[in-house]
Parts: structure tokens; C-alpha cells; sequence
């Protein structure tokens, strides 16, 4: 299986386009910043040591700089193809507000979309309900920079 031609297939420039526009259109409602990745696999050093999925958006968390946020609002939304994974970290702020069983519900339902065929859809939907928690917990006030790029990023 050639892999990157899957991943072009399962994320189409449409998909990634509306992605996008979905985040940056919630980011108007809340003080938090999404930061979504694709990854179609694992590095090959990532591996040998083993890594985890959950380890994997670690790392990516802190190469994407997702931590450095004003307000300490980031939230990494880091899909894993390879393993059929989503995993949803939170920065500080956010943690302290937001149990990370929220974000875990969301990621289950992101997957149950991705089996189903529906990847736009499930992506969509994560966009979506994260930004709902991020509104009720940071709501739009006042000064709202756009700290990280809205984009997805394919690795």
C-alpha cells in the first residue's frame, strides 16, 4: 500500500481547505488556539524507540509550539493514519478547566468517523465540539490574536 497516495486520498485539498476554514471560523468565539497535524506515519526513529501515538503529539505539541500561547490555550488535534489514532492534547490553561476525558471522547468519535468513511465529517465534528469546550471555558473577550497557524499540517 503506498501510503502517501492514501493519504492524499483520505485528506483531499477540499477536506484540509474546510478543515481550516472550520477552525479559523472558531477561533472568532473563543480565546483558544486549534492546531491540527496529519501524520502518515511514524518517523522511523519514532519506531525504534517505540513511541506511542499519545508521545508522538507530545513531541509534535512542542515542535508546533502549541504550548506558546498567551493565554496557554493551545490544543493540538494530531491524527496518526497509520494507526487509525486521534489524540488531543491541552495545554495548561485549558487543562485546568477541561478534564482530558472531554478531549479523549472527542478523539474516540473522530475515529468511529474515520472507520465509517466520514473523515471530513469526523474531523469536522472534533472541530467542532473542541471549540464549543474552548467558548464555554475561554469565550471571546477583547484582544483575540490568531497565535497558531489555522491550516492543517501534513506531515
Amino acid at each position: 500500500m503506498n501510503v502517501l497516495r492514501m493519504l492524499k486520498h483520505v485528506f483531499a485539498a477540499a477536506d484540509l481547505a474546510a478543515i481550516g476554514q472550520a477552525i479559523t471560523a472558531s477561533e472568532i468565539r473563543h480565546r483558544g488556539e486549534l492546531r491540527f497535524v496529519v501524520e502518515a506515519g511514524l518517523p522511523p526513529a519514532a519506531l525504534w524507540r517505540d513511541t506511542s501515538p499519545r508521545q508522538r503529539a507530545a513531541e509534535l505539541f512542542a515542535v508546533e509550539r502549541v504550548w506558546d500561547t498567551e493565554e496557554n490555550s493551545g490544543i493540538l488535534i494530531y491524527v496518526l493514519l497509520a494507526d487509525r489514532r486521534v489524540e488531543i492534547l491541552a495545554d495548561r490553561g485549558i487543562t485546568a478547566r477541561v478534564p482530558q476525558a472531554e478531549w479523549d471522547a472527542i478523539c474516540r468519535g473522530m475515529e468511529q468517523g474515520f472507520r465509517a468513511g466520514g473523515w471530513r465529517e469526523g474531523a469536522l465534528a472534533a472541530v467542532n465540539r473542541a471549540s464549543e469546550l474552548l467558548a464555554e471555558h475561554f469565550p471571546a473577550a477583547g484582544r483575540n490574536p490568531n497565535e497558531l497557524p489555522d491550516a492543517p499540517l501534513m506531515l
